[in-house]
Parts: structure tokens; sequence; C-alpha cells
């Protein structure tokens, strides 16, 4: 009787034991899916060659050997901006506004939507490597939405985030949010207890 016993609490072990692990694979399959692929853009700040030849093409971004923050990122909304930008956030410019780059003259990106409410350790940790951005990749793309077009960057009020190095060498989030009238450029440093809602876009190169 108490081997029957015994060999009962085994059994009942052994399968509150696997259901144990099927939670944990679960739990564990629950976090590597932070967010889904939505696409991939390519952005350039160099005219193609024949656009070089026709000096009456206005159709590309002018070309720039060194991308210089503070002569581009601009609290402005007038007609004659380069693009339309409302609010710069303290964070943004302590930490980002002396920075200069090298202009690498092509960018590719892979674009994701969050599918649930996520940190940014999470976010960094799906996209793997590649999940730097340059200044300059993320100017490239407001520069062809400058006054809150349709394009790569959402205009719904839902950030746009970017994992760049600050002029310290760290690692911070860039977001960019079209505010109704100019983009909003803010930062924070990764680790911060802020959370991103679904729906939020991530770019890594």
């Amino acid at each position: 009787m108490r081997r029957l016993s015994l060999n009962l609490s085994l059994i009942l072990f052994f399968l509150a034991e696997g259901g144990l692990n099927v939670a944990a694979d679960d739990t564990r399959m629950g976090q590597s899916d932070v967010m889904v692929p939505t696409g991939r853009i390519e952005c350039s700040l160099q005219r193609s060659p024949l656009e070089r030849s026709d000096p009456s093409s206005t159709s590309a971004i002018p070309h720039v050997e060194k991308f210089v923050a503070r002569e581009h990122f601009k609290e402005d909304v007038s007609s004659a901006t380069d693009v339309k930008m409302s609010w710069l956030g303290a964070t943004f410019m302590r930490r980002f506004m002396a920075t200069v780059e090298e202009d690498g003259g092509f960018a590719s990106f892979q674009t994701y939507a969050l599918s649930r409410l996520s940190s940014d350790k999470e976010i960094i940790l799906q996209l793997g490597q590649g999940h730097e951005s340059k200044l300059v990749d993320v100017w490239c793309l407001l520069r062809r939405q400058a006054s809150g077009d349709a394009g790569a960057l959402q205009t719904n009020s839902t950030p746009n985030i970017f994992f760049v190095r600050d002029t310290a060498g760290e690692v911070g989030v860039v977001d960019v949010v079209w505010g109704g009238v100019g983009w909003e450029i803010g930062a924070s440093p990764v680790g911060d207890k802020r959370r991103w809602l679904p729906g939020t876009r991530a770019f890594s190169r």
C-alpha cells in the first residue's frame, strides 16, 4: 500500500514538473515575442549620379560629408526649415546636440512593430547586434517626411524609436513623434523605467 502511494506520488510529481516546464517554455516564448517585423526601408543623404549631373534636380536630399547635429536639429516649424520640429527634449539636447558623425551615405533599416508593452532591454535583446542606429540615420528619415508626410516614420502620435550612441559613447533611446505641427524629438537612458506601448515602431540596421 505504501509502495502504491509512493508510486502515485512520483507520478503526480513528474506530471506537475512537466506542467511547470511547459509553463516556463510558454513564458520564454512570450518574452521573445516582443515585436514583429513590418518591412525594410532604405535612406541616403547622397544624390544619385543622375541627380548630381542635373543641377536643376531638387528631389534629392543635399549630400553632407559630416553630420553636425546642432545644424540640423532645431525647433522651427516654418515653411523655410528643412524639417519641421516643434519640440526638442532637454535630455536629447544634453546628450545628442554636440554629436558630429561621418555621413555613412546609405542606410538600410529593418522596421518592427511592438506587439506588447516592452522595455528597452527587451527590445534590444530581440533586435540583436544590429540594434544601433546613428543620429544621421534619424535625420535622413525625418528629412524624407519633413512636414509629417507619409513614410517609414509613423505620424499617428505613436512613437518611432532608435537606439543611438550619444557624445559620451553611451547608447540612449531617441524617440520621434509627429506632434501635428512638427516633429517632437525626445531621448531617455536605456533601462529607464519607461515601457513602450504596443504599436511603437522600432528601427535597426
